[in-house]
């Protein structure tokens, strides 16, 4: 069940007003029953892979209320990471796997392997298997108490705003709101107004911008062969500019649908595109995820606490990790690999680029300056999404020879870049979308405020006149119906 989907809008609402209506002590049963249902509405089987996931963790945890002994505590997690990645590996690595060790025994004439499964990649699977173990570990850390009712565990594991794309929530988080749920006053205005907004915002950067960028994006990357560097410029920035939109969407959508019934979901994006270096756009961007990263595989392994090379070994290691979470392919490998090495590199230059500003007497503190440090790190993760967003490295290193090799000014003249899905009209639409957008990030950027914070603040005349606008936006301008297959957002694949 996509959030832009007719099934969505009769969904959410009747799923909102039962969670108003029915007694407080058995809301969380309710948005549970939601949770299974929403998950299952793509495959009714996924239900039983999230329930195991959910018993195993659940266990996990009691045990570790119980158990004393370190090297039991330790065998506990052991077992719960074990069996849970066991499941993840599975389903998401098997075919990558097998396709791998028969590329090997190829070198050697052996003979291939035949996959004997018919795997489909459960949706979400990546999110909720994470969002599970931090409890384990959580538990084990006695940063939280075992919680001991199954059922409301098993909501923080399902929750299905954020269920399939994140945020990754915390038990701290998460957990703790569910535990209290009924505490939650139901009706606030401020509140489900903020939601709405939110919602709706998120529906724009899904409808609008992004499910209209990947039209040009997929045109181009499907005909590289025909296209030169302005062509693949432009698809490589709009690619950048899709995936932020799409996923930025997914999160904006589930934070805002929380927030109607009282939850408050963590930030997953913070303007990473106005970052003005690599290790602060991994602190703006898919900020859950990072974060699980940094304090759970990174911080464990040794940190930044046992000296530089192997601080610079943890942190390859770590974007390595979290470039396979990202699918089961060597280019994202290599993507996450090559933000691992921008980082490291942009420690291990900072003194000579200090030296150098000093020498030539540039002034590091004015806007002009700033402003160079953001084009220049939007163009490094610009560059590393091609690699994301083809199939093959091949692909990628083809995508690099064209974008590199094939000027072209003439389609400027030409009209050429409307031989791409959109003509002048739609990249009129598109223009005025992307402005608004950045308006909006600008507001976050400078006055730390998200547009619904901003709009609560304006007169009720100024709130209904934008929130119908964007309205009008995604009914009149989204990308939809039954002849466009792009709609599927891109995280789901994770």
């Amino acid at each position: 069940m996509l959030f832009n989907s007719l099934d969505f809008l009769i969904f959410f609402p009747i799923v909102v007003l039962l969670y108003f209506i029915i007694p407080k002590k058995i809301r969380y049963i309710w948005l549970l029953v939601a949770s299974y249902y929403f998950y299952m509405c793509w495959n009714a089987e996924y239900a039983l892979l999230i329930g195991v996931a959910t018993l195993i963790t659940y266990i996990s945890g009691l045990f570790l209320g119980i158990f004393e002994k370190t090297w039991l505590r330790k065998l506990v997690v052991a077992l719960s990471f074990i069996s849970n990645l066991g499941i993840l590996v599975f389903y998401k690595y098997f075919d990558f796997i097998l396709e791998n060790v028969n590329v090997v025994l190829n070198q050697f004439g052996a003979q291939l392997v035949e996959n004997p499964f018919d795997i489909i990649l459960p949706v979400g699977i990546s999110f909720y298997t994470f969002q599970a173990l931090s409890y384990t570990v959580d538990v084990y850390r006695k940063e939280i108490e075992p919680e001991k009712n199954p059922l409301k565990y098993a909501l923080f594991v399902s929750f299905f705003p954020q269920l399939v794309a994140g945020p990754i929530e915390r038990s701290k988080n998460l957990l703790n709101q569910v535990k209290k749920i009924d505490k939650i006053k139901l009706w606030n205005y401020d509140r489900v107004a903020n939601g709405v907004v939110l919602m709706v915002w998120g529906m724009f950067q899904k409808m609008v911008i992004a499910d209209r960028v990947s039209i040009f994006v997929d045109a181009v990357y499907n005909n590289l062969h025909a296209v030169g560097t302005l062509e693949t410029v432009f698809a490589a920035v709009g690619f950048s500019i899709q995936i932020y939109c799409d996923f930025a969407a997914y999160s904006t959508i589930a934070i805002g649908a929380a927030k109607v019934m009282g939850f408050e979901l963590m930030e997953n994006f913070d303007t990473p595109y106005f970052a003005k270096s690599i290790k602060e756009f991994w602190r703006r961007w898919h900020i859950s995820l990072s974060s699980w990263f940094r304090d759970y595989l990174y911080i464990p392994m040794g940190g930044k606490r046992k000296g530089k090379i192997r601080k610079y070994f943890n942190l390859l290691v770590t974007f390595l990790v979290s470039g396979l979470w990202h699918g089961a392919s060597w280019n994202y490998v290599v993507w996450g690999g090559l933000h691992g090495v921008y980082q490291i590199f942009g420690e291990i230059t900072a003194p000579v680029r200090k030296k150098l500003v000093k020498i030539f007497k540039i002034n590091d503190s004015v806007f002009s300056y700033r402003l160079g440090q953001v084009l220049f790190t939007f163009s490094l993760t610009t560059l590393t999404w091609v690699i994301f967003r083809a199939e093959t490295i091949g692909e990628a290193l083809y995508f690099f020879k064209r974008m590199f090799t094939g000027w072209n000014p003439w389609v400027f003249f030409n009209e050429g870049l409307y031989n791409f899905g959109l003509d002048r009209v739609e990249v009129n639409i598109l223009l005025v979308a992307l402005v608004t957008m950045f308006l909006v990030e600008l507001l976050k950027y400078l006055k730390n405020k998200v547009i619904s914070d901003f709009l609560m603040e304006q007169n009720l005349w100024f709130r209904w006149i934008v929130v119908i606008g964007l309205v009008v936006a995604c009914v009149v301008y989204g990308e939809y119906g039954i002849t466009f297959d792009s709609n599927q957002f891109i995280y789901f694949q994770f």
